[in-house]
């Protein structure tokens, strides 16, 4: 699995935090929409191409898929704000549940976003989903932070995510996808009403002090570097591991 770089104190303004935080939360808005196209999760007539980070990118048009992964970076941002989160997946099951893919975004390297809130006039409204860039920032540069260069840095891992979907194996039909987030050792588990987050299954569990080893599924049979991405004072990582439930079924055949 591809290692993280270490926490280092984010040295920028309050404003500045926030604007990265929505800008990371738009870039996983776009790599949901452009995994459910490339993997063909839903038919391709249902989604509508338009651009992201002056690129070509895909968004569903069902206001339901829409909605649902509107709250889902919702859920998600309220869980980086508090630095708990080690990992983000989004998780491909087959028609029989079994996990066959994970497209991981590594942001152990994320600090707390404690204090940050929502600049206001940036949350869309429950009609618009669109994948535009988002609000606009005076200058490119702006407190040491080179804006187009972070822009440019979530381009890349887009593109490359876009990539690896395209070129990857066909899956088949009827399978279906969630979003997944794994917490730092010492994160707490999110709780409240509504409840946005339920455990995951034992298989997709991690390793941490209570438990020594971590789920069957978790790291797949193969495991597929994407990008390492440096967007400004942040760093992640992003990778696909294919689970071992792809590949029984060649396995199979071949014995046969």
């Amino acid at each position: 699995m591809p290692s993280s770089a270490q926490s280092q104190p984010m040295s920028v303004t309050l404003a500045q935090a926030s604007h990265l935080l929505v800008s990371f939360t738009h870039f996983l808005t776009v790599a949901i929409h452009n995994v459910l196209f490339y993997r063909n999760l839903y038919p391709a007539t249902t989604f509508l191409t338009t651009r992201a980070y002056n690129l070509p990118v895909h968004q569903s048009r069902h206001p339901k898929v829409c909605s649902w992964i509107r709250d889902a970076v919702d859920a998600i941002k309220a869980q980086l704000v508090q630095g708990s989160v080690q990992r983000i997946a989004i998780v491909v099951h087959g028609p029989d549940a079994a996990v066959l893919e994970r497209w991981m975004i590594d942001v152990a390297a994320f600090p707390a976003f404690t204090g940050v809130k929502e600049p206001r006039g940036n949350r869309r409204d429950e009609e618009d989903d669109g994948l535009g860039a988002p609000e606009a920032r005076d200058g490119n540069r702006e407190g040491g932070i080179n804006w187009t260069n972070v822009d440019e840095a979530f381009r890349g891992a887009v593109r490359r995510m876009a990539f690896a979907g395209e070129k990857m194996g066909s899956l088949p039909g009827g399978c279906s996808f969630t979003i997944a987030v794994e917490l730092r050792e010492d994160g707490e588990p999110p709780i409240g009403y509504p409840q946005h987050w339920i455990p995951t299954e034992r298989n997709l569990q991690t390793q941490s002090s209570q438990r020594p080893e971590a789920g069957e599924d978790v790291g797949g049979a193969k495991t597929t570097p994407l990008r390492s991405v440096e967007a400004g004072p942040l760093f992640f990582e992003c990778w696909v591991e294919e689970g071992k439930a792809k590949y029984e079924p060649a396995v199979s055949s071949a014995s046969s």
